[in-house]
């Protein structure tokens, strides 16, 4: 034992320490509970408003695309499909990028200033407000891509999933715009993480002979592999609940199509543009969506943790 804790063991607190730390304990249990408060107020405010349409319409909301407040039928599995589709593919296309970004700031593969430079432009990436990246899509991405799409429409066109032609919004640029929005996170985790496996491992993975790639791939990447897990399922969240961008320039369109060029829907799409002006039981109904929404998100986060703690014990 060092002889400086030694000396702070055996040396007499005085009572005005001890009630810091005592008050410094309590402050710290107070707040945490009221996050967990929060969160479980929230999630019975929204179970609460949900229950009229959970007696009414059942398990049968999950599974129909009914969404008609004139006859007061609704059915959200358009929407979770768009949910659970668009988070997905987002995800599925910005992890090989934002790793493979994380990967060339970290190494020396350019000079330091320029890493530096790229390090910087991916933070203001981040910064951009969501609803700027929907008038950039709206006016920008979607006219840039069509082209584009309709060749994959033209070629592919047999298959359902490019089935459709292209008109304007739909599902692939909102996906697109998910790749813009979630891989600064996926790029800044995935970059602090690498930062901080040891030098003695690349060292060691050096002494032994092994290449500049080899040793990224079989040492630095498995030595972070749980950071960088952990922030892709933290983007999967931000996707899964991302509002403003995606309903610009997802079409909003509660008819269901497997088509990923037709336009579609999402949970917290659907919210933003109906909540506003909904009544009766489509109040409920949304609810009923925003619950299962929280439900996803939560399943999401207590995959996350479970995945980060099995890699952790494996690497």
């Amino acid at each position: 034992m060092p002889r400086s804790l030694e000396l702070y063991r055996l040396r007499r607190r005085p009572p005005m320490e001890k009630s810091v730390d005592g008050g410094f304990r309590i402050l710290a249990i107070v707040l945490a509970s009221l996050v967990a408060i929060v969160l479980l107020a929230i999630l019975i405010v929204v179970f609460w408003g949900s229950l009229d349409s959970m007696g009414r319409y059942g398990w049968s909301f999950l599974v129909t695309s009914n969404w008609n407040p004139v006859k007061d039928e609704y059915g959200a599995f358009t929407a979770i499909y768009g949910t659970l589709l668009t988070s997905l593919l987002a995800l599925l296309i910005a992890v090989p990028l934002g790793v493979g970004t994380a990967i060339f700031i970290t190494e020396n593969i350019i000079p330091l200033r320029i890493r530096t430079l790229i390090g910087l432009m991916v933070e203001l990436l981040a910064a951009i407000p969501s609803v700027v990246l929907g008038l950039w899509a709206i006016f920008v991405m979607e006219p840039f891509i069509r082209p584009f799409l309709e060749v994959l429409h033209n070629t592919l066109g047999w298959l359902p999933f490019f089935s459709t032609d292209p008109m304007g919004p739909g599902i692939t640029p909102a996906v697109l715009i998910l790749v813009v929005m979630i891989l600064p996170i996926i790029t800044a985790i995935s970059r602090d993480s690498l930062n901080q496996v040891p030098m003695k491992l690349r060292q060691a993975a050096y002494g032994v002979g092994t290449t500049r790639w080899g040793a990224i791939l079989n040492v630095m990447l498995p030595a972070a592999i749980s950071g960088i897990v952990g922030g892709v399922m933290l983007a999967l969240g931000r996707a899964m609940g991302e509002t403003m961008a995606v309903t610009m320039i997802i079409g909003n369109s509660n008819t269901f199509s497997w088509s990923l060029l037709a336009p579609g829907n999402t949970i917290s799409a659907m919210l933003a543009n109906q909540f506003g002006e909904a009544d009766g039981s489509q109040v409920s109904s949304l609810m009923y969506a925003a619950f299962i929404l929280m439900i996803l998100t939560l399943a999401v986060n207590l995959l996350a943790q479970w995945l980060v703690k099995r890699l952790s014990l494996k690497y």
